[in-house]
């Protein structure tokens, strides 16, 4: 298909409109990340929870973190305002908008109930309110969406059991399961058991791996959890062999270069490894993470990312949008359309 489109033909200049219009799939984005302050103090006084910031301004000045845990401290603090079915809705709602806006046509969003659990908030308002979300954003915007239950991995393995077993009666509007939250210390073969019963009942999996851990951590994910994709993934660099490994067998890695900017994994976007992952011949996809507290949605990633590093053009933004479909759990069918969808709008650059 690519041999239709001219990819030195297209200016650099038109590359930021092209970016933002192509169609794309998003797949690293938790959806309790895209919790903006304005909809957080709207929570708050709904429910009458007192918050710790005295204005969405100073809530916002929080979002100046060291590292992924001095981010974690703040996202958990900020879900607290989360408690009913409505909640839930309304928070993956104001994403879906914008992802309609930023031209996402096939949307999986993690979502982590044990933060909500935890507080007392049954795992039934969690996930219905969600998969609503899902389900309206499909009428109204045409956009599929899944959700991926993620267990917390500073948390324990027996926990996640349990988490698991709340939330099999609601496994129609979930197609698979991840790992997040703290990475340091917490090697993926902590969940080494939960994840293997996981595979029995068909569910997908997925993991962040190499992003503040080890690339061993990214080999460990795939041989012990037996994950499909990784999220991050970008310190697989530091092992040759790795990268030969994901090119040869496809594994998508999940690539947030403003998360990575923002939690210092590279010092700035123009040091981001994405050029050096495509030119490996890896299955990259650009991806927002938390794109409430690292300043940008998919769109933003795109779009910045591209002007901080001259590498990328046109050939590698079609290979970005081509690798998230090939990387999602959509059915066939709707990959092929999108990628005609995308050979459309770089036939009109």
């Amino acid at each position: 298909m690519t041999a239709a489109i001219d990819f030195d033909a297209i200016p650099r200049d038109r590359l930021p409109a092209l970016l933002r219009r192509m169609p794309k799939a998003e797949l690293h984005v938790h959806v309790e990340g895209t919790l903006e302050p304005e909809l957080i103090f709207r929570l708050a006084e709904r429910h009458r929870v007192p918050l710790a910031w005295a204005s969405v301004d100073a809530l916002r000045a929080a979002y100046a973190f060291a590292d992924l845990q001095s981010f974690l401290d703040v996202y958990y603090a900020g879900a607290g305002v989360l408690l009913h079915e409505q909640d839930f809705f309304d928070m993956a709602w104001a994403y879906f908008e914008r992802a309609a806006a930023d031209n996402v046509v096939h949307a999986e969003l993690f979502f982590d109930p044990q933060t909500h659990t935890a507080r007392g908030v049954p795992i039934e308002a969690v996930i219905v309110g969600l998969h609503h979300a899902c389900r309206r954003a499909h009428q109204e915007f045409g956009i599929t969406a899944k959700l991926i239950l993620c267990f917390l991995r500073h948390l324990s393995e027996d926990a996640a059991f349990a988490t698991l077993e709340q939330a099999l009666p609601y496994r129609e509007h979930f197609v698979g399961v991840g790992l997040d939250s703290s990475e340091l210390g917490h090697p993926p073969g902590k969940f080494a058991r939960v994840f293997a019963r996981c595979g029995e009942l068909g569910l997908h999996r997925v993991a962040h791996a190499g992003e503040e851990g080890p690339a061993e951590y990214i080999r460990d994910a795939l041989d012990v959890l037996r994950v499909e994709r990784i999220d991050h993934g970008v310190r697989c660099v530091d092992d040759p062999a790795l990268v030969q490994r994901l090119a040869r067998e496809r594994v998508p890695l999940t690539v947030c270069p403003l998360s990575n900017v923002r939690l210092r994994v590279f010092p700035s976007l123009g040091q981001h490894n994405l050029p050096a992952l495509l030119d490996a011949g890896l299955c990259a996809t650009v991806n927002s993470d938390d794109p409430a507290y690292f300043g940008g949605y998919v769109n933003d990633n795109f779009v910045q990312a591209f002007a901080a590093l001259p590498q990328l053009g046109a050939r590698q933004a079609w290979q970005l949008a081509t690798n998230s479909f090939e990387a999602s759990f959509a059915p066939d069918a709707d990959k092929r359309r999108w990628a005609a969808e995308l050979e459309r709008a770089f036939a009109a650059a």
